[in-house]
């Protein structure tokens, strides 16, 4: 993987065009999945200079890529603590099993607790999942998933290669962009991929992260928010092309599904690919205006919700903050909303239950501390997955508890 130890970017790293332009610095912040121990509260976390740019060439959002050597080796990340992935994993597994054909095999790239590959196991197929994780790989074998553990790259597909087989399918979830050399892994996806095999990429989409002034969304985990003109052009270099597409607006506040296959094979480009690139064009992606009147809008999001805290606390309310996630932990961090606003975040991931949150340095607990301690308000750092999380808080609800979602535009929900 690229380590770029410098705080901005010189060249794209999708279409390698120069000088991306630095549209919202954030200051500096901790990884934003790097909790703290009990032990090491009174200790200095690492902290990198956080530099958000745009390349006006594909649309490409990126920051420098930063995060410590092997800071994926122990991750706090899994998708199965949202029903919304079940769900979600279980309609992708059917697209894969299908594109796969017969006994195919599919490797997924950061496969984390196994929940995607799981399902395609329930429908017959044949799997592998790479992740570097030791831990998390743990909790998938638990689900008859095998992991391969390293991170992915060159060297990493030959072995995989010689050892499976070519991959039929490969596809990466929400882990596209974690990589810092795009090229590389590139590279590695064309080592395994079988000639006439799909690459399939599901991320957020910079699109909706940037009409709707989502940028809560970009830290240093999360190296790259992608266009679709982005993927497009980084495959070029690689002779392959999207071939197909797929909008899922209910995903991380937007995200796309993107199939590359290589240009050999002859693949058809299905219509919606034209038509998300025309949008997206036409949506001023490659404008500079776009990203400056957008931050403008993002910090009034902060100063809206700072006044709306302030007031809460002023009439002496309890307020808790709902999702331990990167974004959240962002998003608090930038518009600094810290331990005297919130008392406690509470978070369905165990494994994170215990520690604090970087930055801010607020406790983490149970989501059963919500019945406990009765917050009078819950402020959605996973404001992404609200419509699961109200449907879930029926108890918070009946007593008159209150939500406080901070975008797309704050608003209090009774």
């Amino acid at each position: 993987m690229e380590r770029v130890k410098n705080s901005t970017l010189d060249c794209c790293r999708a279409c390698k065009a120069d000088s991306p332009h630095v549209f919202l610095p954030y200051g500096d912040h901790a990884p934003a999945q790097m909790l703290i121990r009990p032990e090491d509260l009174d200790e200095e976390q690492p902290s990198f200079p956080l530099n958000a740019q745009v390349c006006l060439e594909c649309g490409l959002i990126a920051v420098a890529d930063q995060i410590p050597e092997n800071f994926f080796r122990h991750y706090l990340y899994i998708p199965s603590g949202a029903a919304t992935m079940h769900s979600h994993f279980d309609e992708f597994a059917s697209v894969l099993v299908e594109r796969a054909g017969g006994d195919g095999l599919i490797v997924d790239i950061g496969s984390n607790d196994g929940l995607l590959l799981a399902a395609c196991n329930g429908r017959g197929a044949r799997t592998l999942g790479i992740d570097p994780a030791e831990n998390i790989a743990e909790l998938a074998a638990q689900k008859g998933v095998e992991t391969y553990i390293d991170y992915f790259h060159p060297q990493s597909a030959a072995d995989v290669k010689a050892k499976f087989g070519a991959a039929k399918v490969i596809s990466t979830t929400n882990t596209f962009n974690h990589i810092g050399d795009l090229h590389n892994f590139m590279e590695a996806v064309c080592i395994l991929l079988a000639d006439d095999g799909t690459f399939v990429i599901e991320v957020p989409r910079a699109k909706e992260m940037v009409e709707r002034a989502e940028f809560d969304n970009m830290y240093h985990e999360h190296v790259s928010e992608f266009s679709l003109l982005s993927i497009v052009k980084l495959g070029a270099y690689f002779d392959l092309e999207v071939t197909d597409a797929k909008r899922l607006p209910k995903i991380h506040g937007g995200s796309m599904r993107v199939f590359l296959t290589r240009k050999a094979a002859g693949f058809p480009a299905q219509p919606i690919v034209a038509e998300m690139l025309a949008e997206e064009l036409s949506g001023g992606m490659l404008d500079q205006s776009t990203y400056e009147r957008q931050v403008d809008a993002f910090n009034e999001t902060g100063d809206i919700l700072r006044e709306m805290l302030d007031d809460l606390k002023a009439k002496g309310l309890k307020i808790a903050g709902y999702g331990a996630s990167a974004r959240g932990n962002t998003l608090i961090t930038y518009f600094g909303v810290d331990g005297n606003y919130l008392d406690f975040l509470v978070d369905k991931n165990p494994l994170k239950h215990g520690l604090y949150s970087p930055n801010t340095r607020i406790p983490v607990k149970p989501v059963e501390a919500i019945e406990e301690e009765k917050p009078d308000v819950l402020f959605m750092l996973a404001w992404n997955f609200f419509d699961e999380i109200y449907a879930q808080q029926a108890d918070f609800r009946a007593r008159g508890g209150r939500f406080l979602v901070p975008l797309p535009v704050p608003h209090l929900v009774d």
